[in-house]
């Protein structure tokens, strides 16, 4: 009664507004906003702002845009060590962390991609885009039948998404040749070693992914 007695007061707009906001507020509870869920959404809020600054038309565009992109991989390590350490690790961070590190990392190897238009940069950023595209499709088709946890995250899987987000700062950084005298010459091969290193992690994982899953996808094709 008091929310149909005070609506009589607000003109249609104001009302919607207030309902957006009351629902807007019960999203956020059911889907229990705790810091690092918050921070993983922070994250993929990022990836506008990262884009924007990379296109930029100044010369420090591509440097800002790399320090946009560590405050990002920051996040990712800070929210898995706060939902451990605070004991709030939830269904949807577990859903929403993978995404925002896929869309992160793919986004920015695109944008790579167009900067350098070169095939030793393109292919190996090609293969990690197609990895990510292939094992997110078998973790969602494992989920349907229920062997999700088959496919769980593995170490190599880590140490290959921090490779791949060491590349992209690495290669968003080598403007700085320019302005500091003792990086120049280094900073391009050690972004192409690291880039390399983390096609061959992602191949690996993918590998590892795909063995865990054969049974069933053995077992289904039978």
């Amino acid at each position: 009664m008091h929310k149909n007695a005070g609506a009589k007061y607000l003109s249609s707009k104001e009302y919607c507004r207030l309902n957006r906001i009351i629902d807007t507020a019960q999203l956020i509870k059911d889907v229990n906003m705790n810091i690092p869920n918050s921070l993983t959404l922070f994250r993929i809020l990022l990836i506008p702002v990262f884009v924007i600054i990379f296109y930029l038309p100044f010369h420090w565009s591509y440097v800002v845009s790399g320090l946009v992109f560590f405050v990002a991989g920051f996040t990712d390590i800070l929210d898995g060590y706060l939902a451990r350490k605070l004991n709030q690790s939830t269904p949807f961070g577990a859903f929403l962390d993978p995404v925002a590190d896929k869309l992160m990392v793919a986004i920015a190897l695109g944008l790579l991609i167009e900067r350098f238009h070169d095939w030793t940069f393109t292919i190996p950023a090609l293969i990690i885009i197609g990895r990510e595209i292939v094992i997110s499709a078998l973790r969602e088709w494992m989920a349907e039948i229920g062997k999700r946890t088959s496919v769980a995250v593995s170490m190599v899987g880590k140490v290959k998404t921090f490779c791949q987000m060491a590349t992209i700062f690495l290669f968003l950084m080598l403007d700085l040749e320019k302005e500091v005298p003792i990086l120049k010459g280094l900073g391009e091969p050690i972004a192409y070693i690291t880039l390399y290193t983390a096609a061959v992690l992602t191949l690996w994982s993918m590998l590892i992914y795909l063995k865990a899953a054969w049974p069933e996808l053995k077992k289904n094709t039978q």
